[in-house]
């Protein structure tokens, strides 16, 4: 049964029949049953689960062929956004996520010190009497203890999921992990967590909590138990231009996207790639995303792998969110806990040696390897859209987001259209926890928070007024109003694009010389939050693309 944990096309099959079942129940109806179930349910704890550089159609129920029963089930019984958006980085969104705020404004992107009055939300959830819990990556500026978190395990070494040298319990360094240890990040996240869980049950039962569990799966080197590995070994042979097309469909059946497939950027060609990586990685290595019958089979082989390792680190990913979904039920949890899933950005086409360097003689996916997906099959994982993680086209910034609460979900496995963000995430948990998002901390004016809540989609597929979503990163900038999305990856303000996402979501149309005006009117607004951004941060104004930094 050595692909038992790959889904089958009967398992994809009742899925769907499943959530066009839920899909039915009259709008009506569910919205008189979830606003009863909210009327009824105390303040929930919140779990928030962060995978990093997972791609659109990676999991299960957003069309991808990786076994992810647990995230599948998590939808079935609640919410699919189906426009949610990050920064398309992972220390942008990690600021933006727990603050509320655009990364631009509490100075993370480019990376910074926060601003005094740039509270965390476990800092602010301690007025409501939550306690909270922090397991896996980090990337915020400061100590995880002083961010307002009660326990913390936080990890710091992106080169090495087995062999850790920086790792942190309580923002106490722990000794570095020995080969021998039998140590892997993800299971070591899932576990914190889950004994942070458990002590919060025996010591602290009555009060609320938040969970923030922030995996560093399936971000590069591809890392990943051989056990994992070997249920992928040649799933991936027949190449990404047929997964792809695959996915592609799948998400047109659920009804996730109405749009086209986007086309493989032939001549993309990865950010910090270095002219020695084909030395360094052997003849197997492919810096572009060509057509598959144009590879080699020693490149088709090597390629197949790569992408079977980074299915069987989403797959364990998924493996160890169920261990901590166990954990809520055990101790009784389960039905008053909000879940959210999402990731930091999409796939990423990055090709680099890091760490302790890439031995050819290893078994790829072992402590002695270090690849990165790539171009072929970043694409593959954003499938349907463009770019990836880094670039503010939609296939950097679109993620797949889950929203699951028992309580208060009566309407379940339904899709939510409207546009939101991850700045929507701490609104969405203040009004949940019946906090009023105060003026001033510590005596320091706040600027009003740019997100909202997403508490309205519990009941309804309803839109969330807002006049404007705002993107820039490394020189990539973007603004959407309504569906118009306006975006350009230079700094110069004649190089924008104008796309029209209700008809063109993979951005293949460029309307901007047919709508001037529009591009006009939308660059300014852009510039002026940028400028407005900068100076709430307290950084100096834009006026150059951000240098590379070390992810």
């Amino acid at each position: 049964m050595r692909n038992a944990r790959v889904r089958t096309d009967g398992y994809a099959a009742a899925l769907i029949a499943a959530w066009m079942v839920y899909a039915c129940i009259p709008v009506a109806r569910a919205a008189e049953q979830t606003g009863s179930a909210l009327h009824r349910a105390r303040r929930p704890n919140v779990v928030i689960f962060l995978a990093d550089d997972l791609g659109f159609s990676d999991i299960g129920c957003y069309g991808g062929e990786i076994a992810t029963p647990h995230l599948d089930r998590l939808a079935a019984g609640g919410l699919r956004l189906t426009q949610m958006y990050s920064t398309a980085r992972c220390w942008p969104t990690r600021g933006a996520l727990l603050s509320g705020y655009y990364a631009q404004q509490i100075n993370r992107d480019p990376a910074g010190p926060r601003p005094a009055w740039a509270a965390l939300l476990p800092e602010l959830l301690k007025s409501a009497g939550y306690r909270s819990y922090h397991s896996g990556k980090w990337h915020v500026d400061g100590k995880v203890l002083a961010g307002g978190f009660e326990r913390s395990y936080r990890f710091e070494d992106w080169d090495r999921y087995f062999t850790p040298k920086a790792h942190f319990l309580d923002d106490q360094q722990l000794p570095p992990v020995k080969p021998a240890d039998g140590y892997y990040a993800t299971t070591a996240f899932a576990q914190q967590a889950i004994d942070f869980l458990a002590e919060h049950k025996a010591k602290h039962g009555s009060e609320p909590f938040f969970l923030y569990l922030a995996f560093i799966a399936p971000h590069f080197p591809l890392h990943a138990l051989p056990e994992d590995i070997a249920r992928y070994r040649d799933r991936y042979l027949e190449g990404w231009d047929s997964i792809r097309e695959a996915r592609w469909r799948r998400l047109r059946e659920l009804g996730i996207v109405d749009c086209g497939l986007s086309h493989l950027d032939l001549k993309f060609t990865p950010r910090y790639l270095k002219p020695d990586l084909g030395d360094m990685i052997g003849p197997g290595e492919v810096e572009h995303a060509v057509a598959w019958s144009e590879l080699t089979p020693q490149q088709q082989r090597l390629q197949a792998t790569k992408m079977a390792i980074h299915a069987a680190m989403v797959d364990r990913m998924d493996q160890e969110i169920g261990r901590v979904l166990d954990q809520l039920r055990k101790m009784g949890a389960w039905d008053n806990t909000l879940v959210i899933f999402l990731s930091d950005n999409g796939a990423d086409a990055t090709l680099m040696v890091r760490g302790d360097g890439h031995d050819r003689a290893a078994d790829p996916g072992s402590p002695s390897s270090f690849l990165c997906l790539g171009p072929g099959w970043a694409s593959a994982s954003n499938a349907p859209f463009r770019r990836h993680k880094i670039w503010v086209h939609e296939g950097g910034i679109s993620t797949p987001c889950i929203l699951h609460w028992p309580a208060a979900n009566a309407a379940k496995g339904v899709l939510r259209r409207a546009p939101a963000h991850v700045i929507d995430l701490v609104p969405t948990v203040f009004e949940l926890a019946g906090i009023t998002p105060p003026d001033n901390w510590k005596g320091h004016p706040r600027p009003p928070m740019p997100g909202k809540s997403l508490v309205p989609l519990l009941d309804a597929d309803v839109d969330l007024p807002r006049h404007h979503l705002y993107w820039h990163h490394e020189g990539n900038r973007a603004l959407r109003v309504g569906d118009w999305k306006l975006v350009s990856e230079s700094e110069n303000d004649a190089t924008w694009e104008l796309y029209d996402l209700k008809h063109d979501r993979i951005e293949s149309v460029d309307l901007a010389a047919r709508h001037p005006a529009r591009v006009k009117e939308m660059a300014a607004t852009w510039n002026r939050l940028d400028q407005e951004f900068r100076h709430q941060s307290g950084a100096a104004p834009s006026s150059r693309p951000e240098s590379a930094r070390k992810r």
